[in-house]
């Protein structure tokens, strides 16, 4: 029998795919004596798993409800094995990411704060964000001119299963992609080549962990290396881009860019970019979704069944990530 620690407050029917094999401890989220499990699935808050970590005894394994997993590192031995949760957080991410480009390239939360004014007679700006792009020019016989999909040049920074369902969500609007990925592969470039594909994307995804190789991997210079005008995309962690060069570069109005997730999080009220022009934000939600906790769930289970009878478990995290 596998003794699984889960957080006291999981939903019943959350846990309908655990067997027999398996005996559900429910741990408080401040627990106050000690707690003996062999598999934990961490908690969903970060500040959760730090409280009940301590608590904890004889774990063997744990399973991240995330993909991302730089929190959980900074608190656990070595010699525990720690899985991601690779493919549970697909679906939802990839849809933000393409809504938020399309909200961008059809220029979405200017018309947005023309709404909330009432006011339709400031339409006309737009045409600003597009004329900010390389190359672009204005129509005389185009009211208002705002930007396509098709045709664009999409750079994938971090072509993993995430950046694989956003590239399979944009391929029938006829964009055109460039890829980046820790290691190279047909198809996909390795991230010394980073530099000279920046400058041939008009957007930029970003969809990469946080380790000691990625943070501020968009700093000032590369964030200038890019088209001008050119929109950068973050659904993967804050601290890969560089923020206070992301807020400088907005309010130059050399790029535009929609965010998920920032560094710090989360942002003070007076922090300047809540302010900054033609950024889109969203705070840290691109992966929620109830369908995401069941299929870490079910992940969970599979896992925990595996652990059981002793079979290899699936995304065994290897160095950072």
């Amino acid at each position: 029998m596998v003794k699984v620690g889960i957080e006291a407050s999981i939903e019943e029917e959350l846990l309908c795919d655990f067997t027999s094999e398996c005996e559900l401890v429910r741990i408080p989220e401040e627990p106050t004596s000690p707690v003996e499990i062999d598999l934990w699935i961490a908690p969903l808050s970060a500040a959760t798993a730090r409280a009940q970590w301590p608590y904890l005894r004889n774990v063997k394994v744990v399973q991240s409800p995330y993909a991302g997993v730089d929190a959980l590192l900074k608190i656990l031995p070595k010699n525990v094995t720690l899985c991601d949760a690779r493919g549970v957080h697909d679906i939802p991410t990839a849809e933000w990411a393409v809504s938020a480009i399309l909200a961008m390239q059809k220029y979405l939360p200017f018309y947005f704060d023309l709404q909330r004014r009432r006011d339709w007679s400031g339409k006309d700006e737009a045409e600003k964000i597009y004329l900010m792009q390389e190359g672009k020019t204005s129509s005389k016989n185009m009211p208002v001119l705002i930007d396509e999909i098709a045709g664009a040049t999409i750079l994938i920074v971090g072509y993993g299963a995430i950046g694989q369902a956003i590239e399979a969500r944009l391929i029938p609007f006829g964009a055109n992609f460039l890829r980046i990925a820790r290691s190279a592969r047909p198809g996909v470039e390795p991230v010394s080549r980073l530099d000279n594909l920046i400058g041939l994307a008009d957007i930029i995804v970003l969809i990469m962990p946080l380790t000691s190789e990625t943070h501020h991997l968009f700093d000032k210079d590369r964030i200038a290396r890019m088209k001008p005008g050119a929109l950068l995309v973050n659904a993967g962690r804050g601290a890969t881009v560089d923020t206070d060069a992301l807020v400088e570069a907005l309010q130059r109005k050399q790029i535009r860019a929609a965010v998920d997730v920032v560094d710090p999080e989360p942002l003070a009220p007076e922090h300047p970019l809540w302010s900054v022009p033609n950024l889109l934000l969203t705070p840290h939600i691109a992966s929620d979704s109830p369908h995401t906790l069941e299929r870490a769930f079910k992940l969970a289970a599979e896992q925990a069944s595996r652990f059981a009878r002793n079979e290899p478990l699936h995304n065994i995290v290897t160095g950072e990530y």
